[in-house]
């Protein structure tokens, strides 16, 4: 999320607690700041979780971020399927108990 995104979600939600808004921005900044993943997939990956939780702030303010990064109509319509796909098959796997595979165990 860019700066000025951070801004309207201060003042429209965190503006009320002081203590709450300095924490969040600076965690939000901490946290979106480049490190060993590319700010780009932060973007994504924000956007993703805001997608699963509905968040439309989220998935517009976060898409707008991920566009001024460079993310190209192709890769947004990549994610939105991804999404999509994790959307439909973590359901079924979930309902039918699938055990996860001893190779794909962390």
């Amino acid at each position: 999320m860019n700066g000025a995104n951070h801004q309207m979600l201060s003042r429209r939600a965190l503006a009320h607690d002081s203590a709450s808004l300095r924490a969040t921005w600076e965690r939000l900044k901490d946290v979106m700041a480049p490190g060993a993943l590319d700010p780009l997939v932060k973007e994504l990956l924000y956007i993703a979780v805001s997608v699963t939780n509905g968040c439309d702030y989220c998935i517009h303010s976060n898409t707008a971020a991920a566009r001024a990064k460079g993310m190209t109509d192709a890769q947004y319509i990549e994610l939105l399927a991804v999404i999509g796909m994790a959307a439909q098959t973590n359901p079924l796997v979930t309902a039918m108990k699938v055990p996860v595979d001893k190779e794909f165990q962390v």
